[in-house]
């Protein structure tokens, strides 16, 4: 099987697992799905602490996934307080409140461990300890730090709606940025060194894609995205995460070429890693959510 129809296959497999997942399982503020999020930033930052290892950052699997794991932990721990919390207009507030201790409590914790692991070693074991440092202060931020604000989506009054939509627009964008890459993109590729196959044309239709998908979402949805300018704020919202989105998968890009590897790992198939999967969507997550919370809620 080639690498298209891998790709297509886990596409037809995992949009209806991830909609199943959203929609079906919506107790305690989405927790199966808030669980998978966390999972897969555990992933992510293992796969990232096996980049910058090529770089003589070293840390080990285990702390690399704990750290991974923590803040969007930390922020999917709040998601269930808040549920069981009071269900009137303070409801946002509450969030906000918690959120505003979980997060530095949880980077303190991370950081503290990092630094305070090995201040009673000696001899060799020190010789790494400032790489350590860095490596795993990295794991903490990257993509656990992105992927957090996609947790932060379950507190939203139609959280199901919006979780499936910014889902939609970031895989739509992708999915007509490889379209129209293919179609139009073969002159005008290699504007960007960090990723040389990508083209003009594709991150036209990286950026189109959400667009379509948040204006569709307004008319077919009309009470849950509710604006004084609905149409501008879809495109807005659109336009803007769709280029997050793009920027996402070019950082991650960059990231893989300076540690001289072509996939963050083989964890999916046709796709390579988790990191390769979630690139976009993690950038992605804060700028949907600052739009979608400005424009609709």
């Amino acid at each position: 099987m080639n690498k298209i129809a891998q790709r297509f296959l886990i596409f037809i497999l995992g949009v209806p697992a991830i909609v199943a997942l959203v929609l079906l399982l919506p107790h305690h503020n989405h927790l199966a799905f808030n669980i998978a999020i966390v999972i897969f930033s555990a992933v992510g930052a293992v796969e990232f602490s096996a980049m910058m290892a090529q770089r003589n950052l070293k840390i080990r699997k285990a702390e690399a996934a704990a750290l991974g794991a923590l803040l969007p932990a930390a922020m999917a721990a709040v998601a269930v307080v808040v549920s069981d919390g009071p269900s009137d207009g303070l409801y946002g507030l509450h969030f906000f409140v918690l959120l505003g201790m979980a997060l530095p409590v949880a980077m303190t914790a991370g950081a503290g461990w990092l630094l305070l692991s090995r201040v009673f070693s000696s001899g060799e074991k020190l010789d790494g300890f400032a790489g350590k440092v860095a490596a795993g202060l990295s794991a903490l931020l990257y993509p656990g730090v992105f992927m957090a604000w996609l947790v932060g989506m379950t507190v939203f009054p139609d959280s199901g709606v919006a979780i499936i939509t910014f889902l939609l627009m970031v895989f739509g964008g992708d999915s007509l940025a490889w379209a129209t890459g293919m179609l139009f993109g073969k002159r005008n590729r290699g504007v960007v060194p960090a990723s040389p196959n990508k083209s003009v044309a594709g991150f036209v239709g990286g950026a189109l894609g959400p667009v379509i998908v948040a204006v569709g979402a307004v008319f077919i949805l009309p009470d849950v995205f509710v604006s004084d300018i609905p149409i501008v704020a879809a495109v807005v919202m659109g336009l803007l995460t769709g280029v997050a989105a793009i920027l996402g998968d070019l950082a991650e890009s960059a990231l893989k070429r300076s540690s001289s590897v072509k996939d963050s790992g083989s964890f999916i198939m046709g796709r390579g890693g988790v990191l390769d999967s979630i690139d976009s969507v993690a950038l992605a997550a804060p700028v949907f959510y600052i739009c979608f919370s400005l424009f609709f809620v």
